[in-house]
């Protein structure tokens, strides 16, 4: 399955950046898409529309990062402490890409595809949130290869 190629077509249908990316990876975390779809539906657009907060996308990424490495025991320290890394690296390459990571910043700065986002690239991706959209699937699913070993 093309995750990157489903995100961007949950995008296409209407789905927000948060859905678009979580829906993606259903078949990992377990949960229906629409179940995701549920959980993330606020997220879009920087929270709500508003374009003040972090992107949708990384919303979505980090959404689905939670999901596989889960933190569910108040008292467990290290899986509290990994899943803030893998997360914090999640934010730290789509910064990396991007220069930004909040929606607002994105918006203005408005940046293309390059060489950093070979998926965005291959899939002729060239509206703005597309562009975040397909990224975002594209840093997890690296991440998760790299678990792998």
């Amino acid at each position: 399955m093309d995750r990157c190629a489903k995100a961007y077509e949950y995008h296409k249908q209407g789905y927000n950046c948060a859905q678009s990316v979580a829906g993606a990876f259903a078949d990992l975390t377990g949960l229906a898409p629409e179940q995701l779809m549920a959980a993330t539906g606020g997220f879009g657009g920087g929270v709500g529309g508003s374009h003040a907060e972090v992107c949708g996308a990384v919303s979505g990424g980090v959404l689905v990062l939670s999901l596989l490495h889960p933190h569910t025991d108040g008292a467990d320290r290290a899986g509290k402490v990994a899943v803030y890394a893998k997360t914090k690296e999640f934010r730290r390459r789509f910064e990396e890409v991007f220069g930004l990571t909040r929606c607002g910043e994105l918006l203005k700065a408005r940046p293309g595809v390059t060489d950093k986002n070979p998926a965005a690239q291959r899939l002729g991706v060239t509206a703005h949130c597309d562009n975040m959209v397909v990224t975002a699937v594209e840093i997890v699913e690296q991440m998760l290869a790299e678990e792998q070993g």
